[in-house]
């Protein structure tokens, strides 16, 4: 049995995230993904920055960035850090408003 196309390289956006057919054959067994929030002040973009900063695992590997950095660059951060004080802030300007 083959698996899924997200789980697979051909369901997987090389710049991190999944693409549009990984997001398709992922909705078709029930998930409901979006595509990536890269800029503004979105409370989900918020939400999986600061979830993904709190990831353990390294941001490179052998000189390669993971999957994980790969993920935080699509969503407008450059590393775990920058991904927590962004989320950090887009929060602060949210309870603001």
């Amino acid at each position: 049995m083959k698996s899924p196309p997200y789980a697979r390289k051909e369901g997987q956006n090389p710049k991190g995230g999944l693409n549009a057919k990984g997001r398709a054959s992922a909705k078709a067994e029930g998930m409901n993904l979006k595509a990536p929030v890269k800029s503004g002040d979105n409370p989900r973009r918020a939400s999986f920055l600061a979830r993904m900063a709190g990831n353990a695992g390294p941001e490179y590997n052998d000189g390669e960035p993971t999957r994980l950095l790969l993920s935080l660059k699509a969503w407008g951060a450059n590393s775990k850090d920058d991904a927590k004080a962004k989320a950090k802030s887009i929060t602060a300007r949210n309870k603001k408003k």
